[in-house]
């Protein structure tokens, strides 16, 4: 098993964030100019941002490829160094959670959960890919989960979240292989946070081990010293809170 050596790399002067209001994405926006990040893109639905010089807010809509163009035409003449997509969803707006059994599988709950946890961020990277210049390094970073893990799964149901995030591991490592005969230094990857305490976890706490829920600040610095330690040859591939390699 591979682990990163979170070796303390310089911040990145400039980061964009997806999903800058949820837990994790606010966490991560607030440890980021912590750390002297001197510019942070920060994007909700709302376009609501931190507070602080260092945020620029947008707002963007998972389903709606127009605001995504528009958020990354907006940071082309100072593209991020990291882009992190922070979002995501297990239970729907209208309370439909994850399928326990085949029977309950319905097409428009799968159809919703793939636009947001698997088109969504592979049409963020469409458009804030094609910024990077070729010349420097880069880090790409989607949130994904354990539970996207063929290989590791143990359980199964679950089955619109599961498959959402495996199909979003196979696009990450698309990605990596596409970037790299282009662009050498860069790094584009998946995140595995753990269970943070944070609305996408709330209904599902009880009966969590102690110890086994996260606060979204822990959450937030220990992805940063993730990602600060990876190299270009660990592009591709799904990296946990501790820096340990999630199986495909």
């Amino acid at each position: 098993m591979d682990e990163t050596t979170n070796a303390p790399r310089a911040v990145p002067r400039t980061a964009c964030v997806f999903g800058a209001s949820g837990g994790i994405g606010k966490a991560l926006c607030e440890k980021l100019a912590a750390l002297g990040c001197e510019r942070i893109y920060a994007g909700s639905r709302r376009g609501a941002a931190p507070t602080g010089s260092a945020f620029t807010p947008f707002a963007f809509d998972l389903n709606d490829e127009v605001s995504i163009a528009a958020a990354a035409a907006m940071m082309k003449d100072d593209p991020p160094e990291w882009v992190i997509v922070a979002s995501g969803v297990l239970t729907l707006a209208d309370g439909t959670g994850p399928e326990r059994t085949y029977k309950r599988l319905d097409p428009r709950v799968m159809a919703e959960v793939f636009a947001l946890n698997t088109i969504g961020p592979a049409l963020i990277a469409k458009h804030c890919l094609a910024l990077m210049p070729r010349s420097r390094p880069f880090v790409f970073a989607a949130l994904s989960a354990r539970v996207g893990s063929i290989s590791d799964n143990r359980l199964g149901g679950w089955h619109s979240y599961r498959a959402s995030k495996a199909a979003l591991n196979m696009l990450i490592r698309n990605f990596a292989i596409e970037m790299a005969r282009t662009h050498p230094q860069g790094i584009v990857v998946g995140l595995h946070p753990g269970t943070v305490d944070s609305a996408l976890s709330r209904p599902f706490q009880a009966g969590l081990a102690p110890g086994q829920l996260t606060a979204p600040e822990l959450a937030a610095e220990r992805l940063i010293g993730v990602l600060a330690g990876l190299s270009p040859e660990q592009s591709g591939r799904v990296f946990d809170w501790r820096g340990a390699e999630v199986p495909a």
